[in-house]
């Protein structure tokens, strides 16, 4: 049957085409998001608050943290990660249509920053193993040197840094 190894088709799916991950298809993903998009270093990317905009953040982090600030493989993963996290968190969390990537690279620190509407604030609540929802700002807060939401007249940015140096 089709499909990755070790995995099967239920009965009647049909031969569909499965495609694998690759470098070289990752890297036109994010580069089709960059010509769509823009870059998130140059200025704000507007994304829809739909779930899939959580992989077109991820695409557009992942292309900057490798590419143009030529981040660690550790720290381009954490960035990716932590992106998506706060992407997810301003899509189910806060009614916006649209909200707001940036990021950021100063010497020894890059930062991300999320914008949408809402002045809700997102709150870091203790997780346990049996969870299924609520991990994200546990990853954020685990995973970033340090991170934090600032308050604006008309919603909020979500942020988070991570040290370049030392990693």
């Amino acid at each position: 049957m089709a499909g990755l190894e070790g995995t099967e088709q239920p009965r009647g799916a049909g031969r569909a085409t499965v495609a694998r991950w690759s470098p070289t298809a990752e890297d036109e993903h994010g580069l089709r998001a960059l010509e769509l998009y823009g870059s998130p270093t140059e200025c704000e990317v507007r994304l829809p608050s739909l779930p899939e905009s959580a992989a077109t953040a991820r695409r557009l982090a992942q292309m900057v943290a490798l590419r143009e600030w030529k981040t660690s493989p550790k720290v381009t993963e954490d960035t990716v990660l932590l992106v998506s996290e706060l992407v997810g968190n301003a899509v189910r969390h806060t009614g916006a249509r649209v909200f707001g990537l940036r990021m950021r690279c100063r010497p020894g620190w890059i930062r991300v920053e999320v914008r949408d509407p809402s002045r809700g604030l997102p709150c870091l609540l203790p997780v346990q193993e049996t969870d299924i929802s609520g991990r994200g700002l546990c990853l954020v807060d685990k995973l970033s040197d340090r991170w934090g939401v600032d308050l604006l007249p008309y919603g909020k940015t979500t942020w988070f840094e991570i040290r370049v140096t030392d990693r």
